[in-house]
């Protein structure tokens, strides 16, 4: 994939270093750069972008065993990553060797990041959290599943069967009206936690963010990892057979870095 990119970004990538000569849509001719802002991916894709392994944040220095911490880790920049391959002294080609060399930095064994020759390209930066991938389908695997152990789903689909009107926006209606429902069902807790998360989420999405948004939405993760123990007393986060007793939830850490993303680059939706 690394490879591909390179090969099909090339030109961008030299634009990036020495600028193009491109008009504007009025005629005006600038001499332009074109650094690599932002990448939109899935989580799996950010972590090959990443050149990390699945157990490690794409965005931070976390690994799966921090993934549930209440604090943000420091980011895993471009000199950390360079640094790291370059102190890596085993030949690519001994895939065995190389792939274990690379366990101790928990990277994935991409050798040649494709964006090593962009000009100021960092994954820290130009992979930012997102919407879809990121906050919507957290709600929808973790946060959503938690209520329907907390509550019971016999509960919940009697509530939203007598919802009016029905919009056809299923996944959309959840997230509007769970806390609702979940109130006076769940334990207080365990609603101030859901709540926290959702508060998130819709901040995340305001299309112009200040500083004071952005001290909300930190106070709202605290909110969050303050109250979050009451998910696993209830049993609420399961797996296939038994309840899970960690944190090691990617999209959970991800959360951390929307304030530094929003300021690295402003709003995210």
């Amino acid at each position: 994939m690394h490879e591909c990119l390179s090969i099909i970004l090339k030109l961008l990538m030299k634009a990036a270093e020495v600028g193009i000569m491109m008009s504007d849509p009025v005629g005006n001719v600038w001499h332009c750069f074109t650094p690599l802002a932002v990448y939109i991916i899935d989580t799996p894709e950010a972590a090959m972008l990443a050149c990390v392994c699945r157990k490690t944040s794409s965005f931070t220095m976390a690994s799966y065993l921090q993934f549930g911490d209440s604090f943000w880790h420091p980011p895993h920049t471009r000199s950390i990553m360079l640094d790291q391959l370059a102190s890596i002294m085993v030949n690519p080609t001994d895939l065995e060797a190389y792939f274990d060399a690379c366990t101790e930095y928990r990277l994935n064994g991409i050798c040649t990041p494709f964006w090593m020759d962009w000009p100021l390209a960092d994954p820290s930066i130009f992979l930012m959290s997102e919407a879809l991938h990121h906050w919507h389908k957290e709600f929808f695997d973790h946060d959503c599943q938690w209520c329907l152990v907390a509550v019971s789903a016999s509960e919940l689909d009697f509530w939203f069967s007598i919802l009016q009107p029905v919009t056809g926006r299923g996944h959309h209606d959840i997230q509007c009206y769970i806390i609702g429902l979940i109130s006076g069902a769940a334990p207080h807790h365990f609603v101030i936690a859901i709540h926290a998360l959702m508060d998130v989420q819709y901040l995340a999405q305001s299309p112009a963010p200040d500083d004071d948004l952005l001290a909300s939405i930190d106070q709202a993760l605290c909110t969050f990892h303050e109250n979050k123990d009451i998910i696993m007393t209830l049993g609420a986060r399961m797996g296939t057979k038994k309840p899970i007793d960690n944190w090691f939830i990617p999209k959970l850490e991800f959360l951390q870095s929307i304030t530094s993303g929003t300021r690295n680059m402003g709003a995210l939706i």
